[in-house]
Order: structure tokens, then C-alpha cells, then sequence
């Protein structure tokens, strides 16, 4: 102990009196600071660390006193507000109750003091409601806030933590787990909110940025462990490649199923909280898109995206060298994808099923993700080096070779890996929706859907392809040949008419129509599975549909070269009807494809989205609509076309028998025992003759050539056009109507209805006007008059008595009545 100096001069450290220091403050200086050396030696050090470690203390307990008042404030908040709203609710029911009564029992109170009761209440109901919509906003504010505040601290622990992942990291994970928790418990409150209080969306964009901040920071985290783990486990594994690159690449170790203690724990550690974070992101995506009425089908984990990740950058080595041979880079993805598909999923299911991912498959996602991986490197270095060598029309022909080149590959590719998933996925178990995007996913087609550029540039290239295609076919003698022999026939048919048509033999349509479908299907099938809908709409209306418009010119042109207006050939008529069958027989298959669920899809994606073409109406069903119109107008056309050539050509030839009523000037007659006049084989009229023949022969030929419901409805139509031809030539001129030129006539028609015998079992049912006609002739003479007797009732009408007579006028039947001569 140091003496004290004489006179009070101690070298003591005493504070003066007037410092601002409170007394506690001094009395603590005062006892570690006793002399000047202890200002020089240890004592500072020791006060120092005394200091930091009880502000540690204090700091510690302040936080925790903090969380403790501000959970007992929101607990007590929500009680105070739920008893307020208790009791406010019972005062409420006993005044109005109290009113009532007082008002019944003494009858005080008028209609207008009622109105006026009833507003002021109707008023203190919604004062009422407001107050506790803003006491649920505050109480949801102020629990959100709790919960933010929770996740913000746990992100921060994890984050300060830097544990190697080679060593015990259980306080990182456990710090993990609490921001996890903390942003489940927040998604549980925002659920409830967006559900019941969707007009409260600022609160939710508030809180979704501060939950998408304290993800920016944890994911990238977790991630970075995670791929340091993998590392250390030796992952990915080695590429073992054979002497010769082309030859198949031998079988590949997984390190996955080489885990074991420790490692295998750590390991399944990092990947349940892998998995934990995209259900939390998952589910706040869900919320999202169920406020807009969407629903979203994602096959992918993290997870196993971390497991490609690292093959990928090893793969890509390979890949470069194999870019004039791609069909290397699809076969080494193929066999790694195969050759871990088995241990990804004996080792990762069950992790994936104890993070209780119900809707998601380690296979499927280990498929897709090695799918976008190269997808990816396609996009970046293949796809973008064509389409620009393309625009700047560099090495057109190989730009074009080599794009179609990959998409056989791509096409191979992607069934090849979907056969993959077959086995492994329940089709009756698997909802649909999700099997589609599914199936769709899963596709290096996907790039397009990204890049509308590549798409048009793709489309491009199909339809020059297949219209190089088509006119080869063109160039091959047996394009327009049915079943690979002439089909022109003039024998006389009495088969049956066949009116369910179905192949192509059935339709009559030459192989040209054939092929023309076969490669607008295969343009088809190459985009089917795009994994958007409006790009594979796109597509198609680029390629097959503009393809078809295509080919329809074709059938036109052909028509229009072939067909002579005047008379027409029966080479000239096989060939219209080649172009006819062809066109019925496409729209038959056309039909048949929109009548398919997925070109149903197709058509109400395309209304919906506006994409509907200027030339097909709206609420036009079908995803063919405008080229199934185009194909009917044109049968149409070119049937009415053949129906004219065929009446006008009759017309000619017949002209001299028609004006000159050759039939009515015959002298021929033959009586019965009675007097009565009729026909004995009589001989059809010279100039009558060349007009039937040609007509036989012509409908023979169309007989043979024409599908038979395009042929039915010609030859009907044909027979009607006669049927009016002669009967309004018999009323242009006046003429005596005797029995030496009925019987001519009713000869030359018998042999008119000879020509269509073939085609009915009734063709006079098809002359309406020349049957009646044919009656009138064959009446007696008190017949005649009995009818021009009664052809006027008893009110001075003009009209025809029931007598069977229904397609000839008053007039006609009058003219012919009255040039009816009878034999005297």
C-alpha cells in the first residue's frame, strides 16, 4: 500500500465534486482507479473487457426485453380490441333493444322518428365496421412486423456465421431453419390476408419486399454451401470417354451412392434445406398467382439444378469440339441423364418426400434439368450463330441444312428422354394439367418459345422445305394416280352409292393429296411439343396451314390449265376431278385434326389471345376453319363449273332437236285396239342421239373419277338442269301437240332417263317437270277436258285441281292442254 503524503499530497486519483458523472459512476472510478499506476498497468485492460462483456450482457437482455414487450403489446392489443369489440357490440344490442321495447310499450314515436332511428343506427353500424377493419389492419401490421423483424435478425446470425462445410455446421443450419420458420409463419399471415383482405395489397408488396430481401441474401448462401459440399464429395464425377469419341460413353460412378455418416448427413442436411426454401418460394408464387387467376405446374428443384450446374461446365468442354457433330452432344447427355437416373432417385426421393414435396419427382426434375442445360448451350452457341449466319444470308444452304439437322436431333432427343419418365410417372394418378407441362418441359424445343425471331426463322425454313418436297412429288408421273393405275373407267357401274367416306381411296383423291398432308404433318409433329401454346399457334399457322394455301393454288392452276370451257375432254374431266377428290379428301383430315383436343386448346388459346386471322370470324369453330372454307368453296366452284360445261354442251348438241321440234313432226303411229296411241320401240331422234351419247359418256367418266358424294350431287344437279332445259322449250314456240309426235317425244325421253339409269333406280323421280309432262301426253281425250273443265273453281281462281300435277304452272299446263289434238 502506498504511504500517504504529508498535508494531504496523496497521489490519489479522487474525481472532483462538480463532474457531471453520477455518484454510482464515481464510486466505480474511484475504486479501480486508486493511483497512477493504475492508469499505466493492467487496470485498463481489465476495465475494459469488464465493460464489453457486461454492455454484451445488457445489450442481450435489452433485445430479449424488447421481443417479450412487444409480443405481451400485440397479445394485449388483440385482447383489449376483441373485449372492446365484445362489450361495443353488447351495448349496442341492449340500447336497441331497450328502444324497441320503451318505443312498443308506450307507442311513441312516429314514421319519421323511426327513419330517423333507423339512419342514425345504420350510420353507428358502419362507423362500427370501419373502427375494426383499422384495429385487424394495426393487428396484422404489428404481427407481420413481429414476424419480419424475427426472419431480418435470423438472416443476419446465419449470415455472420462462417463455418466450413467440411466440419459439424448444425449452428448454421439451425439459424437456417429459424429464417425458414420465421418466412413460413410470415407466409401463413399473408395467405390469410390475401384471401380475406385482398384490398390490403400494400401492406402485402411491403412485405414480399422485405421477404425478397432477406432471400437475395439467404439463397445465394445456401447455395454457395451447397455447391461447396457437393465438391467435397466429389461431385461431378469424371467424364470417362473412349478412345473414339463417337463410340458410346462407358458407365459413369455416382458419388451420390458412395455417401456414407457424417458426409451422407451433412449432405442430406443441405439439401432439406434446399428443399424448405423453394416450398416457401413456391408457395408464396402459388399466392401470387392465385390473386390473378392462374395456376402454375414446376417440375424443377434446386436442389438438382446444383447437381447439373457442375456436369454442365464440364460438359461444355466436350460440347465445343462436338458442335459440327451434334449428334455427340445429344448422345453423352442422353447416357449421363440415364446413367444417374436411378441413383438420383434411390438417393433424393426420400429426401424430397421428407421435406413433403408432394407434386414433385426426382426424376423428373433431374430429366428437365439436364434438358435446360442444353437446351442452354444450343441457344448460346449453335442457335444464335445460325439465325445471325442466316439474316446476313452467309452460307445460306448450310445454315438451313444444319438447322434442320437439329431439330431431327432435338426431336429424337426429347422422346428419348421422355421415354425416361414413362416408367417411372402413373398416368391415371397424374393430373393432367400438370402431365402436359410436364411433358412439354421437358423439351430443347423450349428455346423457341423464348426467341420469336428464331421461331419465324425456323418457320421459314420448314415451309421452304416442305414445299422442295412437294414439288418433287409433283414431278412424279403417279402424283395424280389413284392406287398406282389409270383411273379412268368407262364401264357402266351399278354398285351401290357410298356416302361414309373415310380413305383416301374412298374420296378417289390421287397420291399427291396424300403426300401433301404427310408433310404438313410432320411440320406438325416437329413443333408439338413447344412448351407455350401461342408459339406452337404461330408455328403452325407459319408452316403447315401456309403450306396447305400452298397446295390448294396448286389444285387451282391445275383446274384452270386443264379445263377447256367449251368441251371439255374426258382427260381434261379426270383431271378436275383429281383436283376435286384431292381437295375433299384434305378437308376430311382437316376436320378430322381440329376435331383433336389439342388443336381444340390450340383454337380457344388463339381467340382468347386476340391471334385470330383477319379471314376467320371469331366464333368460327374449328382450328382449320379458314382452309376447310376455302376447300368447300373451291369443290363448289369447280363442281358448278363441270354442271355448266355439261348443260351448255348439251344445249349445243340438242339445239336443232329443240328448236325445230323434231319430235312433234314425226309421222309414225301405232294405235291400240282401243285407238289409243303408243310407242313401239321407236328410234330415238337423229339429231337427239349425239347429245345423249355425249352425256352418258361424260357422266360415266365423272362417275368413275368423282368421289361419290361430290358425283351425287352433280349428276342431280345435272338432271335438274335438263329437266328445265327441255320442258321451258316446249312452251317457247306453239305447236300442235298430236299423237305422231308424243310418241317420238316419250321415246327420246325414255332414253334420256336411260342415261341416269345407272345412278338411281328411279331417275324419272329427278325430271319432275318432263314426268308431268310425259302425264298430260298420256291423258284421253275426256280427260283433257275434264281438266280444262275444272281448271277454274267456283270463285273464277285459276289453279290446278288435285290431279297430281305440281311442278307445272297454271300456265304451261294450260298451253299444253290447249294444243293437245286428238285424232277425230
Amino acid at each position: 500500500m502506498e504511504q500517504s503524503l504529508p498535508g494531504g499530497g496523496r497521489d490519489d486519483l479522487v474525481l472532483p465534486q462538480h463532474s457531471d458523472l453520477s455518484p454510482q459512476q464515481k464510486a466505480f472510478l474511484n475504486g479501480k482507479f486508486r493511483t497512477q499506476k493504475d492508469l499505466v498497468y493492467g487496470a485498463p485492460l481489465h476495465i475494459f473487457a469488464t465493460i464489453y462483456h457486461n454492455y454484451s450482457h445488457s445489450d442481450a437482455d435489452l433485445i430479449n426485453l424488447q421481443r417479450a414487450l412487444l409480443k405481451r403489446a400485440v397479445s394485449w392489443i388483440s385482447a383489449s380490441f376483441r373485449a372492446k369489440t365484445t362489450l361495443s357490440n353488447l351495448t349496442l344490442n341492449l340500447h336497441t333493444l331497450c328502444l324497441d321495447t320503451f318505443l312498443s310499450r308506450y307507442g311513441i314515436g312516429s314514421k319519421k322518428t323511426h327513419q330517423v332511428l333507423g339512419e342514425e343506427l345504420t350510420k353507428l353500424v358502419k362507423e362500427l365496421k370501419r373502427i375494426e377493419k383499422i384495429r385487424n389492419y394495426l393487428d396484422s401490421t404489428l404481427q407481420l412486423e413481429a414476424l419480419v423483424g424475427d426472419l431480418e435478425d435470423a438472416v443476419f446470425s446465419a449470415t455472420l456465421s462462417n463455418v466450413p462445410v467440411s466440419t459439424d455446421s448444425g449452428p448454421k443450419e439451425q439459424r437456417l431453419l429459424q429464417a425458414i420458420n420465421a418466412m413460413n409463419g410470415i407466409e401463413e399471415v399473408l395467405v390469410g390476408v390475401a384471401k380475406f383482405q385482398s384490398q390490403w395489397h400494400h401492406l402485402l408488396d411491403a412485405v414480399d419486399m422485405r421477404v425478397d430481401q432477406c432471400l437475395a441474401i439467404l439463397r445465394p448462401q445456401i447455395r454457395a454451401d451447397h455447391r461447396a459440399l457437393l465438391a467435397s464429395l466429389g461431385w461431378p464425377p469424371k467424364l470417362s470417354m473412349s478412345n473414339k469419341e463417337s463410340e458410346d460413353i462407358s458407365s459413369l460412378p455416382n458419388p451420390l451412392l458412395l455417401m456414407q455418416g457424417a458426409r451422407k448427413k451433412c449432405y442430406s442436411e443441405s439439401f432439406l434445406a434446399l428443399c424448405a426454401l423453394q416450398h416457401l418460394q413456391t408457395q408464396r408464387e402459388e399466392r401470387r398467382l392465385t390473386l390473378l387467376g392462374q395456376k402454375k405446374y414446376d417440375i424443377q428443384l434446386w436442389a438438382i439444378d446444383e447437381l447439373v450446374y457442375p456436369i454442365a461446365s464440364r460438359m461444355e468442354y466436350h460440347f465445343l469440339k462436338w458442335v459440327d457433330q451434334p449428334e455427340l452432344i445429344f448422345t453423352l447427355v442422353y447416357k449421363v441423364t440415364r446413367d444417374f437416373v436411378v441413383g438420383v432417385d434411390d438417393v433424393l426421393q426420400p429426401l424430397i418426400d421428407r421435406a413433403r414435396l408432394v407434386s414433385y419427382s426426382a426424376t423428373e426434375a433431374w430429366v428437365c434439368a439436364m434438358v435446360q442445360m442444353l437446351s442452354g448451350f444450343l441457344a448460346n452457341r449453335v442457335f444464335s450463330s445460325l439465325a445471325e449466319n442466316y439474316k446476313e444470308k452467309l452460307m445460306k444452304s448450310e445454315v438451313i441444312s444444319s438447322w434442320l439437322h437439329l431439330i431431327d436431333l432435338i426431336v429424337v432427343f426429347d422422346k428419348r428422354m421422355q421415354s425416361l419418365l414413362i416408367s417411372e410417372t402413373n398416368f391415371f394418378l397424374v393430373e393432367s394439367g400438370r402431365f402436359e407441362g410436364l411433358m412439354r418441359g421437358i423439351t430443347v424445343l423450349m428455346i423457341f418459345s423464348d426467341r420469336p425471331d428464331w421461331l419465324k426463322i425456323w418457320a421459314k425454313i420448314e415451309l421452304k422445305d416442305g414445299w422442295k418436297k412437294l414439288k418433287a412429288e409433283l414431278q412424279e408421273e403417279r402424283a395424280w394416280v389413284i392406287g398406282g393405275k389409270c383411273v379412268v373407267d368407262f364401264s357402266i357401274g351399278t354398285e351401290p352409292e357410298q356416302f361414309l367416306l373415310s380413305s383416301i381411296e374412298d374420296y378417289k383423291a390421287p397420291l399427291i393429296a396424300k403426300s401433301a398432308l404427310e408433310i404438313a404433318w410432320e411440320m406438325i409433329e416437329r413443333c408439338r411439343s413447344l412448351s407455350a401454346i401461342l408459339p406452337r399457334i404461330q408455328f403452325i399457322r407459319s408452316t403447315a396451314a401456309r403450306f396447305l394455301w400452298h397446295f390448294f393454288k396448286v389444285l387451282i392452276l391445275r383446274c384452270k390449265n386443264e379445263f377447256s370451257y367449251d368441251y371439255p375432254d374426258n382427260d381434261s374431266l379426270v383431271r378436275v376431278c383429281g383436283s376435286i377428290n384431292s381437295a375433299r379428301y384434305v378437308e376430311f383430315k382437316l376436320q378430322e385434326w381440329s376435331d383433336d383436343v389439342t388443336f381444340l386448346e390450340m383454337r380457344v388459346a388463339e381467340t382468347d389471345s386476340g391471334m385470330c386471322r383477319k379471314d376467320v370470324a371469331i366464333d368460327d369453330d374449328g382450328f382449320f376453319h379458314g382452309e376447310i372454307k376455302s376447300l368447300t368453296e373451291f369443290e363448289t366452284d369447280w363442281l358448278i363449273e363441270i354442271i355448266a360445261v355439261l348443260l351448255r354442251q348439251f344445249e349445243s348438241l340438242s339445239w336443232k332437236y329443240v328448236q325445230g321440234n323434231k319430235p312433234f313432226e314425226q309421222e309414225q303411229e301405232y294405235l291400240t285396239e282401243h285407238g289409243v296411241s303408243i310407242v313401239m320401240d321407236l328410234a330415238v331422234s337423229i339429231d337427239f342421239v349425239e347429245a345423249l351419247d355425249t352425256m352418258r359418256s361424260q357422266l360415266h367418266v365423272l362417275k368413275m373419277n368423282l368421289n361419290s358424294k361430290d358425283f351425287s350431287d352433280l349428276w342431280r344437279s345435272v338432271a335438274d338442269g335438263l329437266d328445265h332445259f327441255i320442258s321451258c322449250s316446249m312452251f317457247s314456240s306453239n305447236i300442235e301437240l298430236v299423237d305422231k309426235g308424243i310418241n317420238q317425244f316419250v321415246a327420246d325421253m325414255q332414253a334420256l332417263l336411260l342415261v341416269f339409269q345407272p345412278f338411281c333406280a328411279r331417275p324419272e323421280a329427278f325430271f319432275p317437270c318432263i314426268r308431268e309432262i310425259l302425264k298430260l301426253f298420256k291423258m284421253s281425250k275426256e280427260e283433257v277436258k275434264y281438266l280444262q273443265w275444272h281448271v277454274v273453281d267456283e270463285n273464277g281462281i285459276k289453279c290446278l285441281p288435285s290431279s297430281g300435277i305440281s311442278h307445272l304452272s297454271f300456265h304451261q299446263v294450260d298451253k299444253i292442254l290447249r294444243n293437245r289434238k286428238f285424232r277425230v
